[in-house]
């Protein structure tokens, strides 16, 4: 397949374009390489998946309508797996207008661009987030999702919304993927793991949320990966038995579904910092601080549907998934 990925010099985009390219597809990767983290970081993982010869390096912002729609009718991509947003729950209280740019604007070019390119599946990145007030776990697809806590969680309820849309009017089959909290090697150095491992490593505090009670559906990235691969394979279908009289939110009379990808194993922060400590021989300094607007206090992913349509669920466990960050991180910062 020719495959296009948005977000390819990301975090869970670089590791799914080598993933696809090892396989024999061809993937048209698309990336901006913005500031919000640091670009360094993104290039290296760049250069990784640059290594293969079916691999074209587009240099496009998605909000970019003209670039996208040129990038789309250039290349004409089979499929097309969009990652790239604007993340991160704290910041969107920061700079809200970078989100509605990105998620809302960039997305519907993507769509647009679908649409007139005879797209055969869009795979979606949609969060976690979007589950906002709902305390009934573990968190189902089939749930009702209309309470969001931060304009990141609005802006991927959005894409949902926007998605169903495009697939209604225009037959595109769409999967939307909710992803728990992704770590990892190569992991984003906004996000907790590699936030509390430069800081233990250099003697400083690390800051502990809602004094320490969080839980989290931590979700190993090859994990995701392979999710990813597996829902990309698998075109949805409208589904027979859905009804307007009572809507199931997951699926829909049009080629549209989505699916929670997590390891279904809610994780307390406090064993997560106690592995992390474990692995890199050295206690953190903690700074309890209370919870976070738009931060929930427990993430758990009810992954049935995954487990049922596609045979697979994720599984790593958190003590071989930061054993292996800290790995890479060590070796990639020569420590």
């Amino acid at each position: 397949m020719k495959v296009l990925i948005t977000g390819a010099a990301g975090f869970i985009g670089s590791t799914l374009g080598i993933r696809l390219l090892e396989r024999g597809d061809e993937v048209i990767g698309i990336d901006n390489l913005n500031d919000y983290y640091d670009v360094n970081l993104k290039i290296a993982r760049l250069e990784r998946v640059k290594a293969f010869d079916k691999f074209t390096d587009v240099r496009v912002s998605i909000e970019d309508r003209d670039a996208v729609a040129d990038t789309f009718k250039k290349h004409k991509p089979d499929m097309v797996v969009n990652l790239a947003a604007q993340a991160g729950v704290r910041y969107s209280l920061e700079n809200p207008h970078a989100y509605i740019d990105t998620n809302i604007v960039g997305f519907t070019n993507i769509l647009e661009a679908c649409r007139h390119n005879d797209v055969k599946h869009l795979v979606f990145a949609s969060s976690s987030s979007v589950y906002g007030a709902n305390t009934n776990f573990p968190f189902s697809v089939h749930d009702n999702v209309n309470h969001p806590v931060s304009l990141y969680a609005a802006s991927k309820k959005a894409n949902e919304l926007m998605a169903h849309t495009y697939s209604h009017l225009f037959n595109i089959p769409a999967t939307g993927l909710r992803f728990f909290t992704v770590y990892g090697p190569w992991g984003r150095p906004d996000m907790a793991l590699f936030l509390f491992t430069k800081n233990i490593l250099a003697g400083k505090p690390i800051d502990v949320f809602n004094n320490g009670n969080h839980q989290r559906d931590f979700t190993y990235i090859d994990n995701i990966v392979e999710g990813v691969v597996r829902v990309l394979d698998h075109i949805p279908k409208p589904n027979p038995d859905w009804t307007g009289d009572n809507p199931d939110s997951a699926t829909s009379y049009c080629p549209y579904q989505l699916y929670n990808i997590g390891n279904n194993n809610p994780v307390e922060l406090m064993h997560y910092i106690e592995v992390l400590e474990s692995c890199l021989g050295k206690k953190a300094i903690k700074n309890f601080l209370p919870l976070q607007p738009g931060d929930v206090p427990a993430t758990y992913a009810d992954t049935s549907d995954l487990q049922n349509d596609l045979g697979y669920k994720p599984e790593t466990t958190v003590e071989v998934g930061i054993q292996n960050f800290v790995d890479w991180y060590k070796e990639y910062f020569k420590i």
